[in-house]
C-alpha cells in the first residue's frame, strides 16, 4: 500500500495556554481531494497552520511526502510542494496580477505550472493582467491567489476557505477549475461550508469538532448519512 503523500498522527496544537487541536489524525493520497470540514472556530484553520508550519504543533507528527515536516519552518514546508490559499487571499494589492503570479513562480526548469497553463485554467487573469490586485472582484482575487499557489508547482494544494463570500456563479467556476486540477492528478486539501458541491467533487472527507477528528469517510458515505451533516456541520 503506498504511503499518504500527507499524513497528520496525534497533533496537539496550542496558542499560549490555549490548546486548539487534540490527537487530530488524518491523511491525504496522492492524487486525491480531501476536505476538512466542521463548524466555525473547530480547529480546521489551525489544522492548516500546523500543516504549513504557521502555528507549530507541540506534539505529534506531519508527515509529507514521506518526510517529516513538523518542526520545519514554514518556507522550507513550501518549497517541499505545499501551497496554500489562504483565508482571506492575501494577494498582493499594489502589484499587478502578472506580478502577483510571477512573484511566487517556483524556478524550476521544467515547471509543472506556467503563466500560459494558469490563463488558461483562469482566462479572466489573463484578460486582467496589467489590474492592481485591489482593483479585481473577490471573484477575480480568489482565482489570483489559486493561481498564485499553483506557480509554486505544489504537490499538494491546500485552499481554506475555498468560496466564502463568493457568488453562486463564481463558485461553481472555481468548483470547476478544482475538479479540472483533480483530473489532471493534483492531490487537494479544501476547508469550505458549501457541503453539497463537496460531496460531488471530493474522494474523502474529515470532520472535526472542538479540535477532535470525529468522523472520516467518503462523498458516498457522508451523502447517506445526513445525520452527520447536522450534528457536525449545522446543514
Amino acid at each position: 500500500m503506498a504511503e499518504p503523500l500527507l499524513q497528520l498522527c496525534d497533533i496537539d496544537t496550542a496558542y499560549g495556554r490555549s490548546q486548539v487541536l487534540f490527537g487530530v489524525s488524518f491523511d491525504i493520497a496522492a492524487g486525491e481531494m480531501a476536505t476538512l470540514m466542521g463548524r466555525n472556530g473547530m480547529g480546521k484553520t489551525t489544522t492548516v497552520r500546523s500543516i504549513m508550519g504557521l502555528t507549530p504543533a507541540r506534539a505529534g507528527s506531519i508527515r509529507f511526502a514521506g518526510r517529516e515536516i513538523a518542526a520545519l519552518p514554514s518556507y522550507r514546508i513550501a518549497r517541499l510542494g505545499i501551497g496554500l490559499v489562504p483565508e482571506g487571499r492575501r494577494i498582493f494589492p499594489n502589484l499587478t496580477v502578472h506580478e502577483n503570479l510571477v512573484a511566487t513562480a517556483a524556478g524550476h526548469d521544467d515547471p509543472a505550472w506556467t503563466l500560459e497553463k494558469i490563463h488558461a485554467l483562469f482566462p479572466r487573469l489573463a484578460e486582467r493582467g496589467g489590474s492592481m490586485g485591489n482593483q479585481l472582484s473577490g471573484g477575480e482575487q480568489q482565482m489570483l491567489a489559486i493561481g498564485r499557489a499553483l506557480m509554486t508547482n505544489p504537490r499538494l494544494l491546500i485552499l481554506d476557505e475555498a468560496t466564502e463570500g463568493l457568488a453562486p456563479l463564481i463558485r461553481a467556476e472555481i468548483w470547476q477549475c478544482l475538479m479540472r486540477l483533480k483530473d489532471a492528478g493534483q492531490s487537494i486539501l479544501i476547508i469550505d461550508k458549501n457541503v453539497e458541491a463537496l460531496i460531488r467533487i471530493a474522494d474523502r472527507h474529515h470532520m472535526i469538532e472542538r479540535g477532535r477528528i470525529v468522523w472520516s469517510g467518503t462523498s458516498h458515505e457522508l451523502g447517506r448519512a445526513p445525520e452527520l451533516q447536522h450534528r457536525y456541520l449545522g446543514v
